[in-house]
């Protein structure tokens, strides 16, 4: 960018930041859930700028809406990603002191509370009413990461983010006009001095986490279980394994690991399965037979359970969403909020009554969902995802005992949950999973598919809905999402038809019976099959969810769906690009 003109100022010309800039940044989107981007464009500059302008678009906020003011405590936790603390070998990186130096020139008061999960960090700003950014790139892979930031009543909302952007813009351009002898960052984006170290962690969040479920499950929960905590290098491996010793269990660690592993609990792959069984075979070895495994994803936000036979130590993958049915069917909530790509049993078994409208993909949309039922006068309202992270909207009780409200992505609740509802009913895990309607679903991908590309592809082949959702073809006529037939139903049978010549009879796909755009594009065959297409928000990834009567072939569509070079997403980028 050195060949863009120097600014005049006062009269003299000086180069600005901007001009001296020898590089091209690129914006740090929004995704689903947090700003994510590709570490090489997370300088120092382009994280500052986001985060000071979040900050001060935060302290326009009336109290009620979740504002800030300045000279507020303002909470900053991180994960393990090495990005997120530390300096590669590139000079990328130290996301986490970056933004701490953004909130202290914002004029808040910086309070670092060091490596913890992202729920116990929002737990604790919640409860202390301050706003909060959490460094982490979740589940993305190792080229990445990102960052939260939450108002002080919990997690951005869709709706700020076109004013956050705004904001973005005018800190940007006051930025890059600075004077670059001034500028306290350099031509490569990167501060011109060393950044201080993080200070010394304050440990009071951790402890009101690990309280939230002693309090509410009790300490012999689960006494008499024996558990396997894969710690691999989620960031609540220590924090897990502290509170399932305080509910009872017996907790043997493994397979720790200093390397981050970006584990996504939607796509649990072959070899990590391969991984997690050979550390379940090394430890019954030695200290017996396991109930047991559980762990999360990196930021442990999310949850992973393998159900073990007592008999045999063999594990099986529980689903997130299966986890969450569980869970609520165990809390008993008045409304239940799910978005769009959940496993379709929440809607034929004992939840379909206190199921509200599914919503689009992200946290956001199901956190809305969920304060639109307690609006209406739900008193017991939660959430879950396909990815397994449980959200409270209300306080719940049970037992005698409350449970915090806790209006973000949690892991430890359905984990703890649905072994307590087990242990209630005197039943393995997987007693309880074959309880529920026999619906399998199953979740894949494809890495290193520019999002742009997946989105015109789904742009494509999704009908003209006329602002609904739902399309339905009835024998011989098209019914739109209100039971009514579209103007002109053509548009429509053109559409089925061509998603016919991908999803065919050869490969086991019956006639397309339905096709709802909530997020990406699910289609629902005739023989209850369903296959939903959507480009990640948060990754160049597109990707494939099935549901099916039968786990073979939900695992058969997601496999037909990814496989290379001539798998059905494959089919479509050749078609439509």
């Amino acid at each position: 960018m050195a060949d863009l003109p120097a600014k005049l100022v006062d009269g003299e010309t000086r180069m600005t930041l901007e001009a001296s800039l020898d590089h091209v940044p690129q914006p740090l989107r929004f995704g689903t859930s947090g700003r994510r981007g590709l570490l090489v464009d997370l300088t120092p500059l382009e994280v500052y700028i986001n985060a000071f302008a979040e900050l001060e678009y935060l302290k326009q906020l009336p109290p009620e809406a979740g504002g800030i003011k300045a000279g507020d405590r303002f909470l900053v936790a991180a994960d393990l990603r090495p990005s997120s603390t530390r300096l590669d070998g590139n000079g990328c990186g130290e996301l986490a002191q970056t933004i701490l130096c953004a909130v202290a020139d914002a004029g808040l008061l910086p309070v670092y509370l060091g490596t913890i999960p992202t729920p116990a960090l929002t737990l604790y700003a919640l409860d202390q009413g301050k706003g909060s950014i959490m460094v982490t790139g979740s589940h993305i892979p190792f080229d990445r990461n990102g960052y939260k930031t939450n108002t002080a009543l919990g997690e951005l909302m869709k709706h700020h983010e076109a004013p956050i952007g705004q904001q973005v813009e005018r800190v940007r351009r006051q930025r890059y006009e600075e004077a670059s002898r001034v500028s306290p960052f350099g031509p490569d984006g990167r501060f011109k001095k060393t950044l201080p170290p993080l200070p010394p962690p304050d440990d009071s969040a951790t402890e009101v986490y690990i309280d939230r479920y002693v309090d509410f499950f009790g300490e012999n929960a689960l006494e008499g279980l024996h558990v396997l905590v894969y710690q691999h290098c989620a960031v609540g491996r220590d924090i897990l394994a502290k509170i399932l010793r305080s509910l009872g269990a017996r907790v043997t660690e493994a397979g720790r690991s200093e390397t981050f592993v970006p584990i996504d609990t939607e796509n649990v792959e072959d070899a990590l399965m391969e991984v997690m069984q050979r550390l379940i075979d090394e430890v019954s070895l030695t200290e017996g037979p396991i109930d047991v495994l559980l762990s999360t994803d990196g930021d442990s936000d999310r949850p992973l359970v393998l159900a073990i036979d007592l008999a045999t130590q063999r594990a099986q993958f529980i689903g997130g969403d299966v986890l969450g049915m569980l869970t609520a069917r165990w809390l008993q909530p008045d409304a239940v909020v799910v978005p769009i790509s959940c496993n379709d049993a929440i809607d034929r078994g004992d939840l379909q009554s206190r199921l509200e409208p599914k919503t689009a993909i992200g946290s956001p949309f199901v956190i809305q969902g969920m304060m639109r039922a307690v609006e209406q006068g739900k008193r017991f309202v939660c959430g879950f995802e396909a990815n397994g992270g449980f959200l409270t909207a209300t306080p719940f009780f049970r037992g005698g005992a409350w449970l915090k409200a806790l209006p973000t992505r949690d892991a430890v609740l359905p984990m703890v949950a649905v072994l307590t509802a087990a242990r209630e009913a005197q039943k393995t895990l997987l007693d309880l999973v074959a309880e529920l309607p026999a619906r399998y679903s199953r979740a894949a991908l494809l890495r290193n598919f520019d999002r742009a590309k997946s989105q015109r592809i789904l742009k494509r082949l999704t009908p003209p809905l006329e602002g609904l959702e739902t399309v339905i073809f009835d024998r011989d006529q098209v019914l739109l999402g209100h039971g009514q037939p579209p103007c002109d139903p053509q548009p429509f049978w053109v559409i089925r038809d061509r998603l016919g010549d991908f999803f065919t009879a050869s490969d086991g796909f019956s006639s397309i019976h339905g096709i709802n755009a909530t997020d990406g594009l699910r289609i629902q065959f005739t023989n209850g099959d369903v296959a939903h297409l959507r480009a990640s928000g948060n990754a160049d990834e597109f990707r494939i969810y099935a549901v099916a009567d039968h786990p073979e072939r939900a695992n058969a569509i997601v496999a037909l769906g990814i496989a290379e070079p001539q798998g059905i997403l494959r089919h479509l980028e050749r078609e439509y690009l």
